[in-house]
């Protein structure tokens, strides 16, 4: 799996931007939680769709961001959490021990194709 880092408000506005061409997936992470990292691990040992833009956030690093992402999409901050932007809308999102790539894979099969 191939991480896209996400630490900007111009990036931020590069994945809604792309959202309108193909889905965006947000992967929100802390680096003090050990459910996090038992989810990003899952995930990167997941095998993935190559066409998905995946985009790791570091919660830590990165809050403003998060609470960007909180307003823009009308989503609960949550960690870990993932986000699947289609068209500048937040079009699916599961936390915690949810996440699951197959779920990810499922959501933008049943959406996008």
């Amino acid at each position: 799996m191939f991480w896209t880092t996400l630490s900007s408000e111009e990036e931020l506005n590069t994945i809604i931007k792309n959202s309108h061409i193909k889905p965006q997936i947000i992967f929100k992470h802390s680096m003090r939680c050990g459910t996090s990292f038992l989810v990003k691990e899952s995930l990167e040992e997941s095998e993935s769709d190559p066409n998905l833009e995946i985009h790791l956030l570091d919660l830590i690093a990165n809050r403003n961001i998060s609470d960007q992402i909180a307003s823009i999409f009308k989503v609960r901050h949550e960690s870990p959490q993932v986000l699947i932007i289609k068209d500048g809308i937040c079009v699916y999102q599961k936390a915690h021990s949810g996440i699951r790539m197959q779920s990810i894979l499922n959501a933008t099969a049943d959406k996008f194709s």
